[in-house]
């Protein structure tokens, strides 16, 4: 529900606060005062596109803002916080939501919802569950096949959402199953070749069968091995420079020496220098040993060992080439089984699919036929209660038709719905649109707003001059009915008769005033003598006393 919305310099506006409140709000006013622009104030909170023609001449900008009383769980809470906005917690498990819209006479929009900056279209996003807009020309919810089948599944309750949720849950599986047989169909023989290569990669790398890093492995031994005459002479004279098996002098001597020359004295701090030297003579001694040992490798090695070595590389890095690394190789080997498997089971698996595909086709005919009945019983009650609200506004030979026919398939089941009117007997049942006048049309559409409001409430309505062409008694039927579907959502109305403002409980008027060179308007409750005099104006353009007698017995038979 919205409770107010401020516009600056909007169209003849240059500042007006509205007070809607709940219940029925009828705005009127004089031809040309602007109660047009609260319903363009309305929808550009609602993102509607900007016309920045309604910048008031001679201001910079127009701004709009308004106050809505939403819940602070739900589809709107969780779409402004999407876009970085809150809800103010208001209590009850209410809150007040803020949102904004600027148009600059440049030709810039700003909009901004819960308090921060926002795309438009979010503003539209959140309109879906707001308001519903009724213009004046554009009964667009009626002029729409899927608009109209809405309304037919809105009416229907929960008979026709249970049935369309489980026709759309068969219809996904469905459509889920046959694009994956027709994916695989098509790609069969991609799949096919993919198949013979990777078997022969799989082949070739199991025969190779490689190991982890040995690709470095092996080029380090093939390296020792190209180089083995220069290993050996480099081990050999370190070998020898360390413990010489000849009576030349080496490390280990030297070091023995040294330790009996510090063991001769009996100094504590020799002694320790000597023991240092023990130490490092043993370890000296165990590289000597690792220099024979590494000299006795090379003897047992030779050219057929670096033949192998190489060859062997060679197998490996062939590998290497054709995966990138030794490791995808690995994880190839690893994981292509099954996905060989995988591909060698094509004809299985589409035997497989199009069993199922044609097990979920029988459960999508089944739940379309339940969708379809319940939309069929649901057309004949909406059928006759909106024919009966017609019989009450003025429309006593209308007859209204929810027609339920077979469509092409889609996410929404199998079902084309359309509306058609015949306004007096005999007449053929033709589109609303097409077989309606705009007073009629406007009426139609009110009549199916109030019987579907029964079981599925909008929380905003928003009338624009709804009872265009219509007057006397039809006029007091509009306006008794837009207080009854007050009873249950927020109405707005724009409207120029006093016949229906008399059955709201909230009454504003917006008011044009001129200093001789610039109009402008402004919007002002009434309540009391004013608002009699409001009526008195709309009934015979006057407020003469017989005018306003006749507007305080209106407004008292509204209320009785």
């Amino acid at each position: 529900m919205i409770e107010q919305m401020r516009l600056r310099d909007l169209g003849v506006i240059s500042e007006a606060e509205l007070p809607f409140g709940p219940g029925f709000t009828a705005v009127t006013g004089e031809t040309g005062a602007g109660k047009t622009m609260v319903v363009t104030g309305l929808g550009l909170l609602l993102g509607a596109r900007a016309d920045y023609g309604a910048v008031r001449e001679g201001a910079q900008q127009a701004s709009v803002e308004g106050v809505w009383n939403v819940p602070v769980a739900g589809a709107v809470a969780e779409r402004v916080a999407e876009a970085g906005g809150e809800v103010e917690p208001i209590g009850d498990g209410r809150g007040e939501l803020f949102l904004g819209r600027t148009l600059t006479a440049e030709g810039r929009s700003r909009a901004s919802v819960g308090g921060r900056g926002a795309p438009a279209g979010v503003l539209g996003d959140l309109s879906e569950h707001l308001v519903v807009v009724h213009g004046q020309s554009e009964q667009l919810r009626l002029k729409s096949a899927a608009a109209q089948r809405h309304a037919l599944d809105r009416f229907g309750g929960e008979a026709v959402h249970s049935a369309r949720g489980a026709y759309t849950e068969a219809y996904e599986a469905w459509r889920a199953i046959d694009a994956e047989l027709t994916q695989l169909n098509a790609e069969r023989t991609e799949r096919a070749a993919e198949a013979e290569r990777l078997r022969a990669e799989l082949a070739e790398i199991e025969q190779v069968a490689p190991e982890q890093g040995e690709d470095a492995e092996l080029a380090a031994r093939a390296e020792r091995l190209a180089n083995g005459e220069e290993l050996r002479t480099a081990a050999a004279m370190a070998r020898e420079a360390l413990s010489s098996e000849e009576d030349a002098p080496d490390v280990t001597a030297l070091l023995a020496e040294a330790r009996r020359q510090l063991e001769r004295v009996p100094d504590a701090a020799l002694t320790a220098v000597a023991e240092q030297l023990a130490e490092i003579g043993y370890r000296i001694g165990d590289l000597a040993v690792e220099l024979s040992g590494f000299l006795a490798d090379l003897d047992e090695q030779g050219p057929a060992e670096l033949a192998a070595v190489e060859e062997r590389r060679a197998a490996v890095n062939a590998l290497v080439r054709a995966h990138g690394t030794l490791d995808a190789a690995l994880e190839l080997l690893e994981t292509g089984s099954a996905r060989l498997a995988d591909l060698d089971d094509d004809g299985e698996r589409a035997e497989r699919l199009a069993a199922a595909r044609d097990e979920a086709r029988a459960a999508l005919d089944e739940r379309a036929a339940v969708l379809t009945a319940a939309r069929t019983e649901a057309a004949g009650r909406l059928s006759a209660a909106v024919t009966e609200e017609l019989r009450a506004l003025a429309m006593p030979d209308a007859d209204l038709t929810v027609s339920v026919s077979e469509a092409a398939e889609s996410a929404h089941g199998r079902d084309d719905v359309a509306f058609l009117l015949a306004p007096h007997p005999g007449a053929a049942p033709r589109p609303v649109a097409k077989g309606a006048s705009g007073g009629e049309l406007s009426r139609v559409m009110l009549a199916i707003e109030v019987v579907i409001a029964e079981t599925d409430p909008v929380p905003t309505f928003v009338f624009d001059e709804v009872d265009a062409g219509i007057g006397g008694a039809a006029a007091i039927e509009v306006g008794r009915r837009l207080a009854r579907l007050a009873q249950r959502s927020q109405v707005i109305a724009v409207t120029h008769l006093a016949q229906v403002a008399a059955f709201a409980n909230n009454h504003l008027s917006v008011v044009k005033a001129s200093d001789g060179s610039v109009t402008t308007s402004s919007v002002t409750a009434l309540d009391g003598p004013a608002r009699e005099a409001e009526m008195a104006r709309l009934l015979s353009g006057s407020d003469t006393g017989a005018a306003l007698e006749h507007a305080r017995e209106l407004l008292e038979s509204a209320t009785a």
